[in-house]
């Protein structure tokens, strides 16, 4: 009897190549952006830019490098668009430093925590603006914030504000090319490593979006943290050259040291033709070499497997608890945090209505990578409420299948287009399906759960992206219910499709 394929293709992940262990990129598919990580011994914790997903800046956490579990969230206040976090361990406390950016001016803040299991401390003001801020500690135990734009700021010895008047310009960046294609120089996102006599220096360039060719990550390296820093000769450390690559725009990296003195860069990147995805978590090796610079395999395709001298993974399942309703660590709001809102007991969800449409209902989503999936749920009206399945950008472009207890709704670009379809029979319960085949969304639904009716409406969602619609969102999938009363969710599936 032949071995199938799949089998094949599942023994070579798990048990590598010549005994090394393997890895697929992306470690954590969908919208992971601008990502941090820390390592205490065994254990590895990242986290990321939260933006407008409510509650924010989700810790995760892993003993390989390739599963991550979330295991706590550090932000339960929506103070805007949370950017490019760093999280670090200073003495016996844990912290993540971070941006907020709109509604208001820039800010940056710090939450801190005994534990990265939480909880967490609310946010405090650091009173000062730019973006990206970066911990790292001086040769002479001063802290330090490195931020955008090569400035650099005193921290006061509890990390929990800044020393007035010690603001200023160290570095200027790497020049690249004059003829690459970026959205402009944007030198941000550092990420300060000291390995061995230098701190090495890391910053994104080439603008987070734009041209397929736009980002990268580059070096800089001193021996000390008062510079000069020294651009390496071999930048940039990653980018992406051509339009043809699967990955665009990488950049925005921190380095990540294994317990036996491996080091990884782990960046994010839009998969090409899903940018709609957002920003996905890639990882690849990288070395220092005998003239003390970071390098990478320049023959390393990151489409591919990598081979990674790590231990082995077995392969990973990261919507297992989709179905549980786990607030805050897979599931989370848009623009707000109210677990008043929200009971689920036995996988069933009720959530309490919100606003009049699914714009201003706060809905309720997690984030996929998947290129073709399925969701489906039972849902159950109890009151003057319209509930329903939503893949969601942002309050002025979402689409999705809903229903009241008169007819059943569907959205398009923010609007409901009623088009007459008015319920067969007198009910308040109604089974919905909502299918994403590589942007293609349809619907379908089913008053017993067994019996399905496809739904005459479909549409394209390719453009709902940060180029077309700024923001820095991506589409989630997730549910919604508006009006007053509450809608009961039972049976929630997600399903990835055959053929990706």
């Amino acid at each position: 009897m032949k071995t199938p394929y799949a089998l094949f293709l599942f023994l070579f992940l798990c048990l590598g190549i010549r005994g090394q262990a393997v890895y697929m990129n992306p470690i954590l598919g969908g919208d992971y952006p601008d990502p941090t990580v820390m390592r205490e011994g065994d254990d590895y914790y990242m986290t990321h830019s939260a933006f407008d997903y409510q509650p924010g800046l989700v810790v995760f956490h892993s003993r390989d490098l390739v599963h991550w579990e979330p295991i706590s969230y550090a932000l339960q206040t929506y103070l805007g668009s949370v950017w490019a976090p760093d999280i670090c361990k200073y003495e016996d406390k844990y912290y993540i430093y971070f941006t907020v950016a709109f509604p208001h001016a820039r800010k940056n803040y710090v939450v801190y925590s005994a534990s990265p299991f939480g909880p967490w401390s609310e946010p405090v003001d650091l009173h000062i603006g730019n973006i990206d801020p970066c911990h790292v500690v001086g040769e002479d135990g001063t802290r330090w914030l490195f931020m955008s734009a090569g400035k650099r700021v005193r921290l006061t010895g509890d990390g929990l504000a800044i020393v007035p008047g010690t603001e200023e310009t160290v570095y200027n960046g790497w020049k690249y090319p004059q003829d690459w294609q970026t959205e402009g120089f944007c030198l941000e996102g550092p990420k300060l490593r000291r390995i061995g006599k230098y701190y090495y220096y890391l910053n994104a360039e080439g603008g987070t979006a734009g041209p397929p060719t736009s980002h990268m990550i580059t070096v800089a390296r001193s021996e000390s943290i008062e510079g000069p820093w020294e651009n390496s000769p071999w930048n940039p450390l990653v980018h992406t050259y051509d339009k043809s690559e699967q990955w665009w725009s990488k950049g925005h990296g921190s380095l990540i040291d294994t317990p036996d003195g491996q080091w990884m860069v782990i960046y994010h990147a839009y998969e090409n033709g899903f940018q709609n995805l957002g920003r996905q978590t890639l990882m690849e090796p990288v070395h220092i070499d005998r003239d003390g610079w970071l390098r990478r395999d320049e023959n390393l395709d990151v489409a591919k497997p990598v081979v990674c001298p790590l231990e082995e993974y077995p392969l990973p399942d990261r919507k297992a608890c989709l179905d549980e309703f786990r607030i805050g660590l897979e599931w989370k709001f848009y623009k707000s945090f109210e677990p008043e809102r929200v009971s689920v007991r036995n996988k069933v969800l009720t959530l309490k209505a919100k606003g009049n449409t699914p714009a201003d209902s706060s809905p309720l989503m997690f984030v996929t990578g998947d290129h073709r999936y399925e969701v489906e749920v039972e849902i159950e009206l109890e009151g003057d409420v319209t509930a329903g399945i939503v893949l969601y950008y942002n309050s002025d472009f979402f689409m999705g299948t809903g229903f009241n207890r008169s007819r059943r709704i569907r959205y398009r670009k923010g609007e409901a287009r009623t088009g007459g379809s008015h319920l067969s029979m007198d009910t308040n319960s109604i089974w919905l399906r909502i299918r994403n085949d590589e942007h293609v969304v349809t619907g379908a639904y089913s008053y017993d759960g067994v019996h399905w009716e496809n739904e005459t409406w479909g549409m394209d969602i390719s453009g709902y992206h940060h180029n077309t619609l700024y923001e820095f969102q991506s589409v989630l999938p997730g549910v919604f219910a508006a009006g007053n009363g509450c809608a009961v969710f039972r049976n929630f599936t997600y399903r990835k499709l055959n053929g990706q």
